[in-house]
């Protein structure tokens, strides 16, 4: 096979003067193109042509409420897109990031089994067996390879719907975008199938500078093989389009040479690849039309639509979605499951900010955070950050330039955890979370207007019902509340009631450290606030009597990444585990610090981070099944560790240190107790 010229990382040409002004919207407008592809192709996913044209007909506009579903759902399309894309700022922006460092990002912030991935077992699901062969010591890109998994496996289409973001982060440079799409996609496929990713990735970054779908697909091969078959197939549709003005025409002739007859496996890449092209050629660069053509078309069909999505929204600009209503009933609302629990409740701007700051760490420029880096800054054109009015509330969410104006008699919120109306949703991927919002920290809003309004969260109360807390009335531009106790039950929610008038809200935030006790209070949604990797915990309100993890490590934990300085107080009880204990600054599974109970006697602060490493030990005649009260104090650098009330333990970590994270508990191999844990700033 002739294989295409070696491209260096040539860094990002794009910036410069309007160009780099204009890189945060055009970033937006890619991922919103990417969730609404996403959302309106999943009621679908991997029904044939003719189904959709005997039971919906043709699909022109969001179709969950004619299939009975939800809008906002997890999907491994918006998850694995975002969640891989953190190697970059995991391994310090570096132009030279390796299959094996995603490989090790895959590892840390999957949760087996249950986040990102279809967990759909060794030699049927390609992720899945790329997952495990990692587990079992086999780094990318071997995971992935052809050579251990066979042709058929490693061709499947996951390679292409995680890529968009490699695109996204190097605006202007397809070679670029092509090599980081390669390295990533051969941590779970090969051959065609790392291609086809190339292509995507390519086609992203590149549409930025260039409208030509033409000139788009010319310079993307040019990263491919010529002889390859996706290089082949995108011929045969362009010599198809050219002859052909009728799409379902070439759809049938794509169904013919290149179908699910003739590629084997649960989804392979090349049919969905070539959906794709069919709908940027015939949907001559229009959004809507090209995303009545592939979600119309069949098989694969929130991959595929997620990708043409991306690649119009770059292309287009946020007029992209103007001839229909696609952006109101989306209101930027994602969901990124993951073992960072803290992140998993997030919405477009967030992560606008954090792909554009990936983009300017590979450039080599300092990273942006509009409005003093406020969680909720409304910073970009038409955002509103999730924020509308309570279900059965009358009222209007409207962005006015860099702010949002509330008009109604009503609740207007946002998510923080875990919405109400999606606790049991059941979209085949497990929606893990962690509030991000809690008990004790700081919310400062610059709000003005001419109503009369008061700052409230919601939170969940016995029932899973929702309970309301209210803050000061809004008297001034800046209004200051400290999150009142909860008891425990996780905040879903926090906005502003507006009485009377309309409101204008500029900006949002909270910051410091929770003062909170984390019951568990079973059966509630307290339980579902936890990031769980252990194998089993059982529980009662007043303690945990079971974490048990039956090989490796399992953690429990929650909280977010912005949590810095904190203590943690709680009762330990070890049991039989080869080491177990409390779990500070975490970071995913296999990045974070832990106080530890290890055998044979020994009281360990550890650090995981690509790797595990002991930072400090002493002895310690701990008995199994006896209680101890533990606290454990991060700050800075320094971790200190007191048992009964007596300073046992302390460690600097002079190198790399983990500057925040969660809390929780850590198990190996075996089984560990504990009370009621509260954390406190340090």
């Amino acid at each position: 096979m002739n294989e295409p010229p070696q491209y260096a990382i040539t860094g990002a040409p794009y910036y410069s003067g309007a160009a780099e002004a204009s890189y945060p919207e055009q970033v937006y407008a890619g991922i919103l193109g990417k969730l609404i592809g996403v959302y309106l192709g999943r009621p679908v996913e991997n029904w044939s042509y003719e189904r959709i044209a005997e039971e919906i007909g043709d699909v022109t506009y969001y179709i969950h409420e004619q299939r009975g579903r939800r809008l906002i759902i997890t999907d491994d399309d918006i998850s694995g897109t975002f969640t891989f894309l953190r190697a970059l700022e995991d391994y310090g922006y570096s132009k030279d990031l390796t299959s094996a460092q995603v490989g090790q990002t895959w590892l840390n912030y999957l949760i087996e089994r249950t986040t990102i991935l279809w967990w759909g077992g060794m030699g049927n699901s390609t992720e899945h067996t790329a997952y495990l062969r990692m587990k079992h010591g086999i780094a990318a890109p071997a995971s992935g390879s052809a050579e251990l998994n066979g042709k058929v496996l490693s061709e499947q289409i996951g390679a292409q719907i995680f890529i968009d973001g490699w695109g996204l982060v190097c605006p202007g440079d397809p070679a670029s975008a092509a090599r980081f799409a390669a390295t990533a996609a051969r941590v779970s496929h090969d051959g065609e199938a790392v291609y086809g990713a190339q292509i995507l990735a390519a086609m992203v970054a590149q549409a930025f500078v260039e409208k030509d779908l033409d000139d788009l697909l010319d310079t993307a091969l040019e990263l491919i093989p010529t002889d390859s078959v996706v290089s082949r197939l995108i011929s045969d549709i362009r010599t198809w389009h050219v002859r052909e003005p009728d799409w379902r025409e070439n759809r049938l002739r794509l169904q013919g040479e290149y179908g699910y007859d003739k590629y084997a496996g649960q989804c392979h890449l090349i049919p969905n690849h070539g959906l794709i092209h069919l709908a940027l050629l015939h949907g001559e660069g229009d959004f809507d039309r090209s995303m009545h053509i592939v979600n119309t078309a069949g098989w694969d069909t929130d991959c595929n639509s997620g990708n043409v999505g991306a690649i119009l929204g770059v292309r287009n600009g946020l007029s992209a979605f103007d001839k229909q209503d696609w952006r109101g009933p989306v209101a930027d609302r994602l969901f990124l499951p993951s073992a960072d629990g803290g992140r998993s409740i997030s919405d477009a701007v967030q992560e606008t900010l954090f792909v554009v700051n990936c983009g300017r760490g590979l450039a080599g420029l300092e990273p942006i955070a509009p409005k003093e880096g406020a969680r909720f800054n409304f910073d970009l054109p038409g955002s509103v950050q999730g924020w509308r009015p309570n279900i059965g509330e009358e009222g209007s969410v409207t962005n006015i330039g860099r702010a949002i104006r509330l008009q109604g008699r009503a609740h207007f919120g946002t998510d923080t955890f875990v919405p109400p109306e999606t606790k049991d949703l059941k979209s085949g991927y497990v929606l893990v979370a962690s509030p991000t919002l809690y008990s004790g920290q700081r919310l400062t809003a610059e709000v003005h207007g001419t109503g009369v309004a008061r700052l409230f969260i919601g939170h969940y109360n016995a029932e899973d019902g929702t309970d309301f807390l209210y803050g000061p009335v809004i008297e001034g531009p800046t209004v200051e509340w400290e999150i009142p106790d909860t008891q425990g039950y996780p905040i879903h929610q926090v906005g502003i009631e507006v009485q009377e008038g309309e409101v204008v809200v500029e900006r949002m935030h909270w910051t410091g450290i929770p003062t909170s006790q984390f019951p568990i209070l079973p059966g509630t949604m307290a339980a579902r606030a936890w990031a769980k990797s252990l194998d089993r915990f059982e529980y009662e309100r007043d303690r945990y009597d079971y974490l048990c993890h039956n090989e490796g490590v399992g953690l429990l934990t929650q909280g977010t990444m912005q949590w810095q300085d904190y203590r943690v107080e709680c009762r330990l009880t070890p049991k039989m585990a080869v080491s177990a204990g409390v779990a500070i600054r975490v970071q995913g599974t296999r990045r974070y610090y832990a106080v530890l109970f290890a055998e044979p006697g020994q009281i360990r602060i550890e650090k995981a981070l690509d790797g595990r490493r002991t930072l400090a030990q002493t002895s310690f005649p701990w008995e199994a099944f006896q209680d101890y009260e533990v606290e454990v104090e991060v700050k800075e650098n320094t971790i200190r560790v007191w048992i009964d009330g007596r300073l046992t333990l302390s460690a600097v970590d002079p190198s790399q240190p983990l500057v925040g994270g969660a809390f929780g508990f850590v198990v190996e191999s075996g089984c560990l107790g504990a009370g009621t844990p509260k954390v406190v700033p340090a």
